[in-house]
C-alpha cells in the first residue's frame, strides 16, 4: 500500500514498503518558480528527518529541502539533473528527489496527510 505523508516545511513521502520517495510538494513548487537547479544528495548517504537532504534553485531562490524521515539514500533522480523543470510540471511525481531505505518507519506518524495538508495550506492564506 503506497501512502503520502507532508511536512509543514513542503516535503511529502511516498512510502512503498520500506522506500520512501521524497521531494516537495506541488505548492512548494508553484511558490519557488521555475526550477533552474536540483543538487541531490549522494547514494548511500544517511540522512536525518528534518536535516537538509538536497537543494533546489529557482529562479527566484534557493531552498533546502529537508528530510522528511530519516534513513538511507538508495535512489536519487538524476533526470533532474538534465530537466530540473520536473519538479514544475510533476512535482510529486516524475519530479521526486530521492528514494530513502526508512531508519525508523514509526517517524511517518508524525507526518501530516492528505486532507491534514491541505488544512495546513488553507491556514497559509
Amino acid at each position: 500500500m503506497t501512502s503520502v505523508r507532508y511536512t509543514k516545511d513542503h516535503e511529502y513521502v511516498r512510502v512503498d514498503g520500506a522506500v520512501a520517495v521524497v521531494g516537495i510538494s506541488d505548492y512548494a513548487q508553484s511558490q519557488l518558480g521555475d526550477v533552474v537547479f536540483v543538487e541531490l544528495p549522494d547514494v548511500g548517504k544517511t540522512v536525518e528527518k528534518g536535516k537538509e537532504a538536497a537543494v533546489v534553485e529557482s529562479v527566484k531562490a534557493a531552498s533546502e529541502v529537508y528530510a522528511p524521515l530519516s534513513g538511507e539514500v538508495v535512489e536519487v533522480n538524476a533526470e533532474l539533473e538534465g530537466n530540473p523543470g520536473l519538479v514544475n510540471t510533476d512535482a510529486e511525481g516524475q519530479g521526486w528527489f530521492l528514494k530513502l531505505k526508512l531508519a525508523d518507519p514509526a517517524e511517518l506518524d508524525a507526518l501530516m496527510d492528505a486532507d491534514a495538508y491541505k488544512a495546513f495550506l488553507d491556514t497559509l492564506g
